[in-house]
């Protein structure tokens, strides 16, 4: 299991991709849990398994199909990640972060992250998007930052500031473009936990005290990584269920709840995605 990988790593694993299609990718997407639908879309495609790219992290979560699809997606060039590995299937930081790096080589200059969340804002509704304002980087305080170890200059700075992880000029965006497309939108704080496990009624008392509106098990990471290379971030939450606020009556969560959502959820993200696209 790698801690740490240098630019040789990145440029073989482009090098693989290359061969598949000339296309020269300007934005990235990363789809998460039963957010895959996007992609059959995408026009002009490659598919390329996970596994045919050196060094790619395989998913092997379910609603997470493990494949990159090249193409046209609303006139623009696009890398799309269908499914991603997380730090609790047993990989590094380094490792789950890696496709993000191998995108940046390969020239993108916007990602767009989605993920499945649970709603930690007791105004929120399960199948609700959620525009991620800030997130907060819970295990990274804790250690498993993916920057730690040996900085690669070549993307950015060894201390990158973090103030605006999130774009705001995209941010605008995509607030104008779900009012255009009547598409209900919340924004909020994301934050991120290693998992797999969910949470106990002292976590989302936790969670709620220090200002998060939605709670997940990804994307910190490969934001923190993302802007380190200076690219522009877009991320969206898919709010699957909502945490009972302390005092309610427990309700089990589950993995199908949070891919039942997102088949409410995926038309949604799709309006927003497609909207922002186009008007790029």
């Amino acid at each position: 299991m790698p801690e740490f990988f240098s630019h040789s790593h990145f440029e073989n694993a482009a090098a693989a991709i290359r061969e598949k299609t000339q296309l020269q990718p300007k934005v990235g997407l990363i789809l998460g849990s039963g957010l895959n639908t996007l992609a059959d879309s995408i026009e002009k495609s490659v598919t390329i398994p996970y596994s045919d790219i050196p060094h790619f992290p395989v998913a092997t979560v379910e609603g997470h199909v493990g494949q990159l699809v090249v193409g046209q997606l609303e006139e623009q060039s696009a890398v799309v990640m269908q499914g991603r590995a997380h730090y609790y299937e047993g990989y590094s930081m380094a490792e789950i972060t890696f496709p993000v790096r191998v995108m940046q080589v390969l020239g993108i200059e916007t990602l767009i992250v989605t993920n499945a969340a649970g709603g930690l804002n007791p105004t929120f509704l399960p199948g609700d998007v959620m525009l991620i304002t800030d997130h907060i980087n819970l295990i990274g305080m804790a250690g498993l930052n993916p920057l730690r170890g040996p900085n690669l200059d070549d993307f950015g700075p060894r201390f990158p500031d973090m103030s605006e992880a999130y774009d705001a000029q995209l941010r605008a965006l995509a607030k104008q473009v779900a009012t255009d497309a009547d598409v209900p939108l919340r924004e909020g704080v994301y934050i991120c936990l290693a998992g797999p496990s969910f949470e106990t009624p002292a976590d989302v008392r936790f969670l709620r005290a220090i200002g998060a509106d939605a709670v997940g098990m990804s994307t910190v990471p490969e934001v923190t990584v993302a802007r380190h290379g200076g690219t522009a971030v877009l991320g969206l939450s898919g709010i699957g269920n909502v945490l009972p606020v302390e005092g309610a009556p427990a309700a089990e969560t589950t993995h199908e709840e949070v891919l039942e959502a997102g088949q409410m959820l995926a038309p949604r993200l799709e309006a927003i995605v497609r909207g922002v696209l186009r008007a790029q």
